[in-house]
């Protein structure tokens, strides 16, 4: 990122510039990242918004848990936007350059951090419920349903929550001119763990079981079918399973590049004083959060329901959130009935109460 001078401190305004400046890297990107940032923010929010309305609506329709996990990822990427592009780049690239209190940045990196965890472990759930539905169909039935799902989905986040605390002494690997110290090796290792290790190691192990299960299957059929025996319909990878590897590979993908910056930041050199390093940690970065703003064209591209659903949202039409019930088949008779016995009652009405014209009313002579 740009390093803004600290316009309220004395001792950087001196013309006479110490080693450690002479030996700072540069931004060789220039403003790009803040203009790439700002796109991604205005982009990234409204697209997100209207993502998290059309799965409350199809979450509220189908009762089912898939769309509340997906909410969950939605919700967290917004905070991840707000918390880690508008205030942790562009407010601090802009404003917090400026002298002011390292509480607060300090708040601020816990809170980035924070919402970073729940936006990459709201997918956790999604995985294990997507395997848990293709490999124990009949387990899935009894413990996947809509209550049980915003239960996970509070523990998730509350963990995350409490995961950003120890990143409140996160350093800041832009402006920091000492090498890594032994608690920067704890927080950076345990931050890769948390954010790219430990997901993806779940990531490849469930979306593994589920291909090896669907081809089991689907070879189990054609033995079936060769030895003459009625077998099911095929099954074929599904667009829910499809929309889960798209997720899952899409997010192994962008964080990849940070993860390898971070650790060659911590043994190999500094960010802050090598430009190479400084250069690659900040399109990584900038990769990393376009995974937060992917999401809803993934959805577009593999769901027809969610399309629907963001059609209905734009073109405001859709009816309510709670559709009516069928009525059953021996009612409709009956309300039919009474329909018709309403409309015959009031047109006899009418019949009654207008006034008669002279010419009916004219008595014959």
């Amino acid at each position: 990122m740009i390093d803004w001078p600290n316009v309220t401190a004395s001792g950087y305004q001196e013309l006479d510039l110490n080693s450690e400046e002479l030996q700072k890297s540069k931004c060789v990107l220039g403003f790009i990242p803040v203009i790439y940032y700002s796109v991604l923010l205005c982009v990234g929010v409204p697209v997100n918004i209207l993502t998290a309305v059309a799965l409350s609506r199809l979450a509220s329709r189908t009762k089912k848990a898939l769309y509340y996990y997906l909410l969950a990822v939605t919700g967290s990427d917004i905070l991840s936007q707000l918390f880690i592009i508008f205030v942790g780049f562009l407010l601090e690239t802009a404003v917090f350059h400026r002298d002011v209190p390292a509480l607060l940045l300090h708040s601020i990196s816990a809170a980035e951090f924070a919402a970073n965890h729940a936006s990459i472990w709201s997918t956790v759930p999604l995985t294990v419920d997507r395997y848990v539905a293709l490999c124990h169909p009949l387990l899935h039935r009894q413990i996947s349903y809509p209550a049980r799902a915003r239960k996970i989905i509070a523990v998730v986040l509350m963990l995350s929550l409490a995961s950003g605390v120890p990143f409140f002494w996160w350093s800041d690997m832009w402006r920091n001119s000492h090498p890594p110290t032994a608690l920067d090796t704890v927080l950076i290792w345990t931050h890769v763990t948390i954010i790219y290790f430990l997901p993806c190691s779940i990531f490849l192990v469930l979306n593994s079981l589920i291909i090896r299960t669907l081809r089991a299957r689907q070879a189990l059929q054609r033995c079936q079918e060769d030895c003459g025996l009625k077998s099911a319909p095929p099954q074929r990878l599904g667009k829910t399973t499809a929309m889960l590897l798209a997720i899952t590979s899409v997010f192994s993908v962008l964080w990849a590049p940070r993860t390898v910056v971070v650790i060659y930041h911590l043994y190999v050199s500094s960010v802050h004083r090598d430009w190479r390093i400084h250069l690659a940690y900040d399109l990584s970065n900038m990769l990393a959060m376009l995974n937060t703003a992917v999401n809803f064209f993934l959805y577009c591209f593999v769901s027809k329901p969610f399309r629907d659903a963001v059609r209905d949202v734009v073109l405001l039409r859709g009816g309510p959130l709670y559709p009516r019930r069928a009525l059953p088949q021996h009612q409709a008779p009956t309300n039919a009935s009474m329909s018709s016995l309403y409309s015959g009652k009031n047109k006899r009405w009418q019949r009654e109460s207008t006034p008669l014209s002279p010419r009916r009313a004219r008595k014959p002579s």
